[in-house]
């Protein structure tokens, strides 16, 4: 069964820059990938049958992944294994996916949890774009080791791959609400600086 969504959307100048012929199924294909995550997922809260602590978040989360995987394999396109998580990669533009809200929110409200891992944040030091402009000057104190380990590119996903953001909002009963994508630099507040951002739209939503 294919995993791609329907016919082919017209893609914005960005979008055709990085991820070049496959621009429009992309498009097309990401909003169907969120919308089976979510089935997927409330198939799951429905089975656990519990009314908190529901592992509604967690399976989405993973079946985004999965399905995003799965998609860039039907287009002939690679996937990257990295820390134990599968990562889309087109036209050496590696897809992030990140819930950001479980209610409607804008996306600049958005923000990486304080308890989120050193891979999440070295993906975006390494891998995502640098900032329009610093928000503070780096002394050479600061310039450790861990420091130097997060702006470490990961060896699996290779030097010359950038990161496309694949930001959305979701909850158990609603489903998806609203999808982004577009380059992102991770700040030290653990807000984003956005440089370029794109409201795809949400496909149907049919429950298992």
């Amino acid at each position: 069964m294919s995993v791609l969504g329907g016919d082919p959307i017209v893609p914005s100048a960005w979008a055709i820059e990085r991820f070049g012929q496959q621009a429009g199924r992309l498009a097309a294909a990401v909003p169907v990938q969120l919308a089976k995550a979510h089935a997927k997922a409330h198939a799951t809260h429905l089975t656990a049958g519990l009314k908190k602590r529901s592992p509604y978040g967690v399976t989405l989360a993973e079946a985004v992944r999965e399905y995003l995987a799965d998609m860039a394999r039907e287009l002939g396109e690679p996937v990257r294994e990295v820390r134990g998580y599968e990562y889309a990669v087109i036209n050496d533009h590696a897809l992030f996916p990140f819930k950001y809200a479980d209610r409607p929110r804008s996306l600049d409200r958005a923000r990486l949890p304080a308890k989120a891992s050193s891979t999440r944040r070295r993906m975006f030091w390494a891998h995502g774009p640098e900032p329009r402009e610093a928000l503070f000057d780096l002394d050479d104190d600061l310039t450790t080791e861990e420091y130097l380990e997060l702006h470490e590119a990961f060896e699996e996903l290779g030097a010359s791959t950038k990161l496309v953001c694949v930001f959305f909002t979701a909850d158990v009963e609603s489903g998806i609400h609203v999808i982004h994508w577009g380059q992102a630099h991770l700040e030290p507040d653990r807000t984003f600086g956005w440089l370029h951002s794109e409201q795809l739209p949400v496909a149907p939503q049919p429950l298992e």
